[in-house]
């Protein structure tokens, strides 16, 4: 696809991955950018007439955004990131949850925009030391959330937003949605019965016209639920696809054997051996604009390669149940609130960054001196978490943690890691439960409807129940066990040491070589979850290395 890079005497658009052939014109408004709407003849029908039909998604935002505003752009379901130019202003528009990036930087005196950091880094101009906050949040995280990027002169565009870029330097933001708690006391059994609606009118949005779809499975609740909706809605074949590894890591291979079997539809299973992971995993880092510290990444990657050699465009996926009705990390938080002694947002925002486990305790000894330095003139980590846990919008403290997952872990993990793996591969990837729909509705339902006792996303479970075998979705949630350690002391073990031990490693002055080499070396009876800690050291600095970010 081609690559727009420069709009005459207008801020610059520099080349990206993603990015629509050619500027588009409606009117006085010139944009570019990609966008996939899903309820496009919905939309169309809400102008004022003379739209064609056979204009691209992308030229009908423009349409939506010139007519009708921001209130037309929040009614658009859909997966964009467009750059308008509108008057002396240039316009930033990202979906409404964050499924496609959009970067910007200042470089002079004009605006450079782009889907890519990379690209965006090569601007003259362009301020490309490494924000080593960025470091922090990542080693944190096991992802970067919020506006900030591992270089200091660049910014992501946040979901939901309408950004507008000044030629003085400015920047202006208006929402355009965010999520809000409705009080809406109804029993279950309505709520069950509503969400059902909107679920199937989320996949069935999301399927592709006249053409098989593809549907990663991993077994769990809310994958399960997106295949038996596909085979229930689509009019054409439905191919699920599942991961094995080639250890003795306990796999769900039964339970996405047992709902494949139940929909009627076809599996393919990949198998992914370590030596696959250590043969893939630069490159696949190197896809990302931010790390991940996702052991997945290349299976990934994998799956969504195996989708597009049996022909598929569009693979959906289970991405959005934990974020949305509630997962794992919400039962522990909402047990710390019961015995915390500390009043205030701030303790519940250090309480959430712990519950990460990663490698936030490590921090003192794990990076420089300098490093260390730097930070202490920084804000803290938990800044990006504070307008979500403080009570406002959202009133119940589940629907806080939730509203902090979607903004948080959602945009900047899930969503993005989806995008850019699928579409290195030639397909799109779709996540019907991020759907704005299923999101708003699911803030209507009671907390306790979401949280039942101790069993997480009840009510979506609920919905579903009759739809899937009892043994899906009753089962407790476990995830994918990955060989994490298996890989590091195996085929990954020249791998990591080779980087993690390099040069540019040591040059950079980031981490302490003392530290990486005691975790190279497993001292002591280990520090707890040592392989996930190693891992997210190595894929941090392999991508500081492939984007060359502090050389």
């Amino acid at each position: 696809m081609a690559r727009f890079s420069v709009i005459d005497g207008v801020p610059m658009l520099v080349p990206g991955p993603g990015v629509a052939e050619g500027p588009l014109v409606v009117g006085d408004l010139t944009a570019v950018g990609e966008a996939t709407v899903f309820n496009a003849p919905t939309i169309r029908r809400r102008l004022s007439g003379g739209v064609p039909d056979d204009i691209s998604d992308a030229e009908l935002l423009l349409h939506v955004y010139r007519e009708r505003g921001l209130p037309g752009v929040a009614e658009v379901e859909g997966m964009f990131a467009v750059a308008i130019v509108d008057g002396d202003d240039l316009v930033l528009l990202r979906d409404h949850v964050g499924s496609r990036t959009l970067f910007y930087a200042r470089t002079g005196d004009r605006w450079a925009v782009s889907t890519s950091n990379r690209s965006l880094a090569r601007v003259p101009g362009c301020d490309d030391r490494l924000n080593v906050r960025a470091v922090r949040s990542f080693l944190t995280f096991a992802y970067l959330p919020g506006a900030e990027t591992f270089f200091c002169g660049i910014a992501e565009a946040l979901p939901g937003r309408a950004l507008r870029l000044c030629p003085d330097g400015r920047t202006v933001e208006e929402t355009f949605w965010e999520p809000v708690e409705v009080d809406d006391p109804r029993d279950a059994h309505h709520h069950a019965l509503g969400l059902r609606e909107r679920l199937e009118e989320a996949v069935a949005c999301r399927l592709p016209e006249a053409e098989p779809v593809g549907v990663l499975l991993s077994g769990g609740v809310d994958s399960s639920l997106v295949t038996a909706l596909a085979a229930k809605l689509h009019d054409h074949p439905v191919t699920t696809y599942s991961i094995a590894f080639d250890t003795d890591t306990p796999n769900e291979l039964g339970y996405s054997g047992l709902v494949a079997a139940h929909c009627g539809v076809d599996q393919h299973v990949l198998t992914v051996p370590g030596d696959a992971i250590a043969a893939r995993m630069a490159e696949t880092v190197a896809l990302l604009d931010s790390p991940v510290g996702d052991p997945l990444t290349v299976p990934n990657l994998m799956l969504a390669e195996a989708a597009a050699a049996h022909g598929h465009s569009v693979i959906l996926n289970g991405e959005g149940g934990d974020p949305v009705f509630g997962g794992p990390k919400n039962l522990p938080m909402l047990i710390f609130e019961l015995f915390r002694r500390q009043e205030g947002t701030a303790a519940r925002a250090s309480a959430y960054l712990t519950s990460y486990r990663k490698c936030l305790d490590d921090l003192p000894v794990l990076l420089t001196a300098d490093a260390l330095a730097e930070l202490e003139a920084t804000a803290p980590p938990t800044d990006v978490l504070m307008p979500y846990l403080e009570r406002g919008a959202m009133r119940s403290l589940l629907n806080q943690l939730l509203h902090t997952n979607l903004r948080t872990k959602g945009a900047h993990h899930i969503l993005t890691k989806v995008e850019r793996l699928t579409a290195a591969s030639g397909v799109e990837g779709r996540a019907p439960l991020f759907d704005r729909g299923v999101i708003d509705y699911a803030f209507r339902i009671p907390p306790q409807q979401k949280l039942y006792g101790t069993s997480e996303k009840w009510i979506l479970k609920e919905a579903v129940r009759d739809l899937l075998p009892a043994t899906i979705v009753d089962r407790p949630k476990s995830g994918m066990r990955v060989p994490v350690q298996q890989w590091l002391d195996g085929p990954l073990r020249d791998l990591t040491h080779d980087v993690l031990d390099s040069r540019a490693a040591r040059d950079r002055g980031l981490l302490n070589p003392a530290t990486v080499r005691a975790w190279l070396r497993k001292d002591g009876a280990l520090l707890p979850r040592h392989g996930g800690k190693l891992w997210l050291v190595l894929t941090l600095e392999m991508w500081l290395q492939s984007f060359e970010v502090g050389r």
